[in-house]
């Protein structure tokens, strides 16, 4: 694992100035009498007026976010009380992440979004980012990630609570990939409390037992590596899914335990209400198109992220393959042509009308292929019409 490179806490009044122009072209400023580096941390102007309920907003602060191309309008929308405070260290940050390949639009950026990380010292941003590259091979990843989603690295101050979620997640066995993958698509986890996180683990081992499962410890970490959401949700509104799961479908208890060790985890993190909706959405499109009660059980058991798909969407989605001369008791038995846009549908049915394909004699499976595949499969009938027959 490549070293980290060192920060010094605090830098010498000199360097802060000669920083300042050299990373933000910053105009130095005349030497204040404080301890902190001026402009690294920034200190708000004295008043001799009498103070008012609310302190006010720290001027040097907001002169320096000005020329760092910080959005300060937005910063002031999402944390306010940032901008009062007397001591930041929005230098200090800039440099640091500057020195770990940031660019100066997304420094800024990333203050604009969330201007409370102007308050992390050298020492914790060090501390952190090292933490983190223990996971990620690279500081381009880490930047990648704090760009996209800022409260992910910045929204605890508690690295001991970091450093415990990650060894707490690996002792359920959980390697170095999971967590990447965590860390990537479900940041909040790691700034969960670590309390907060065995609560989850704990409920989902609770529900293996109750469903007659022999190895609770897998199956939660089977749920959570196929729902990498499912840390950030509550026990509540899982327990209440898998209720309506279980009430709706009239499974089993080992029905039950197959379809959440199976892609049936994947929609534990949906809300109650939009899950439950587009579950009678689903029920009342199907029995119009005839199918029973036991067809719609036997899809959402074979395909559970049908109920991701939300009522009008779903309703375009059938309605499009069966114009094209698909019937339903072929999406019946491959859902999976549900996964693709209503205009990737029509695009494709479009292309297979005009090289003749039967979808009686040939099946479906055509449409469940990456473009590359059915590209090329379009192609070949094209040069060879007698593959269709």
């Amino acid at each position: 694992m490549a070293a980290v490179p060192g920060v010094m806490a605090l830098l010498t009044l000199q360097r802060s100035v000669t920083l300042q122009h050299s990373f933000f072209g910053l105009i130095p400023i005349p030497l204040a009498s404080t301890c902190f580096p001026t402009r690294l941390f920034s200190a708000a102007k004295e008043s001799t007026e009498s103070k008012s309920p609310v302190n006010p907003e720290n001027e040097s602060l907001l002169e320096n976010l000005n020329l760092m191309g910080v959005d300060v309008r937005m910063a002031r929308q999402r944390q306010p009380g940032v901008l009062r405070k007397a001591f930041t260290n929005e230098q200090g940050l800039a440099q640091f992440l500057q020195g770990k390949g940031a660019s100066r639009k997304v420094i800024a950026s990333i203050i604009s979004r969330y201007p409370r990380a102007i308050t992390r010292s050298i020492e914790h941003l060090e501390q952190r980012w090292q933490l983190w590259r223990n996971i990620f091979k690279t500081d381009a990843e880490i930047v990648s990630i704090v760009d996209r989603s800022p409260e992910s690295f910045f929204r605890s101050s508690d690295n001991d609570n970091l450093e415990k979620n990650i060894a707490y997640l690996v002792s359920l066995g959980l390697n170095t990939k999971d967590l990447h993958r965590l860390l990537t698509t479900a940041p909040r986890t790691f700034s969960n409390s670590l309390a907060l996180n065995k609560q989850m683990v704990e409920f989902l081992e609770d529900i293996c037992i109750e469903l007659g499962g022999c190895n609770p410890e897998q199956f939660a970490k089977t749920v959570i590596t196929r729902n990498l959401y499912i840390l950030i949700r509550s026990t509540k509104r899982v327990k209440t899914n898998i209720d309506n799961l279980r009430a709706s479908l009239k499974l089993k208890d080992s029905e039950l335990l197959a379809l959440l060790q199976s892609h049936g985890a994947e929609i534990l993190d949906l809300s109650n209400e939009y899950l439950k909706k587009n579950f009678n959405s689903l029920e009342e499109k199907m029995t119009a198109l005839g199918c029973r009660k036991a067809d719609v059980k036997k899809l959402i058991i074979s395909y559970p992220m049908i109920l991701y798909i939300g009522p009008d969407t779903l309703s375009s989605k059938l309605d499009c393959l069966l114009k094209g001369g698909i019937t339903i008791k072929q999406i019946l038995e491959k859902p999976k042509v549900l996964d693709y846009s209503t205009q990737n549908i029509t695009g494709r049915l479009k292309e297979l009308r005009r090289v003749g394909y039967d979808f009686q004699k040939n099946g479906i499976n055509i449409l469940d292929s990456s473009r590359k595949r059915f590209d090329a499969k379009i192609e070949k009938l094209s040069a060879s019409p007698d593959e269709l027959m």
